[in-house]
């Protein structure tokens, strides 16, 4: 689980950049950059809470 997360923070960024460069240039690329980002810092920060509810059960 921990390797998933740790390849959407590199992967997601990525696609977003290119997806906003091809539909908005430059700016769509920064744009998609950091929502990409966002959704990856999303994923995996609900696997680290989902770990720390297991870990206490």
């Amino acid at each position: 689980m921990p390797a998933i997360g740790c390849l959407m923070i590199v992967i997601l960024p990525l696609i977003g950049a290119i997806l906003g460069g091809m539909v908005d240039g430059p700016d769509g690329a920064v744009w998609g950059a950091g929502g990409g980002l966002a959704i990856a810092l999303t994923i995996v920060g609900t696997g680290i809470a989902a770990l720390v509810r297991a870990r206490r059960h």
